[in-house]
Formats: structure tokens, C-alpha cells, sequence
């Protein structure tokens, strides 16, 4: 229940950042600051966007430099992105095809952001702990999304 506490926290704190902005790069990029100074254990927080139809690039983010392109399909944002669905990822490192853009990530979960039905980013959270992120992690963080989506 305390999880759930906190989600309900962050997203009313969420809402009240981006609900009147319409500037998605302003958004991503204080929704990524928030994330990354709310939320214990991790080490990156931000976005990749789509760029065209086969590949994401690197968006707003909080942590150390990252890969800057990630094709569909490859890596956990990859996944994520071409199939449409949450990927939580307990141990990054028995992820098949899994892209080490810092090595002291060892656990992930990337949501999909949809734009009028159609993919526009992922959001990409890493923690240098295996298992960090659990089921109440997954419904917290798809949920703000949700309430970001309304802004796109």
C-alpha cells in the first residue's frame, strides 16, 4: 500500500508539472527530473522518442550519458516500443539482446507513450539493483504516463 501511496503522490506532483504545458520536450524533461529525485534506487530516468518508423532517440533524461539510437526491437526500450507493452526487466543482463549503455544498470522498466493511438516515446528508468521494480512499480509508472499522455 505504501507504493501506491507514493504513485498517487507522484502523479498528483506530475499533473501539477506538466497539466497546462502542451511543450512535450518541456514535459519529458521535468517529468524526468521528478522521477529521477522522487524515486529511490535508480539511475536514469528519461525518454526515447520514435524518430521515423524504425528507431528511438534519446530524449529528456536525468543520469549518466546514454546510447543516443536504439533500433525497434533490439534492448529492452526496443522491445518495449515494437510490441506496444511495459517491459520489466528483473536482471538486464539475461535480457536476450539487451543494449548496455551503463554498465551499472541491472534492472529496467520501460513504458511505451502513445500519441492518438500510435507509439511517440518510452519512458526508460534504470536501477543499479537486480529486481528493483516490481508489479506496483508497473501500475504506478504506466498510470503517469496515462496523465502524460493527455498532454501530446
Amino acid at each position: 500500500m505504501q507504493k501506491k501511496k507514493f504513485y498517487d503522490t507522484l502523479s498528483l506532483q506530475a499533473q501539477a508539472l506538466v497539466g497546462d504545458e502542451h511543450n512535450y520536450i518541456a514535459n519529458m524533461a521535468n517529468l524526468s527530473a521528478l522521477l529521477f529525485t522522487s524515486m529511490e534506487d535508480i539511475n536514469w530516468a528519461g525518454f526515447y522518442l520514435l524518430d521515423g518508423t524504425d528507431e528511438l532517440v534519446l530524449g529528456p533524461f536525468q543520469g549518466n550519458p546514454a546510447c543516443i539510437r536504439i533500433p525497434l526491437g533490439k534492448g529492452v526500450c526496443g522491445t518495449a516500443a515494437a510490441e506496444l507493452t511495459t517491459q520489466l526487466v528483473e536482471d538486464v543482463h539475461s535480457f536476450d539482446g539487451h543494449i548496455a549503455c551503463d554498465a551499472a544498470s541491472n534492472s529496467e522498466i520501460v513504458i511505451p507513450v502513445m500519441r492518438n493511438g500510435e507509439l511517440f516515446a518510452v519512458l526508460d528508468i534504470d536501477s543499479p539493483s537486480l529486481a528493483r521494480f516490481d508489479d506496483e512499480d508497473k501500475m504506478g509508472l504506466e498510470a503517469l504516463v496515462k496523465c502524460f499522455e493527455g498532454t501530446l
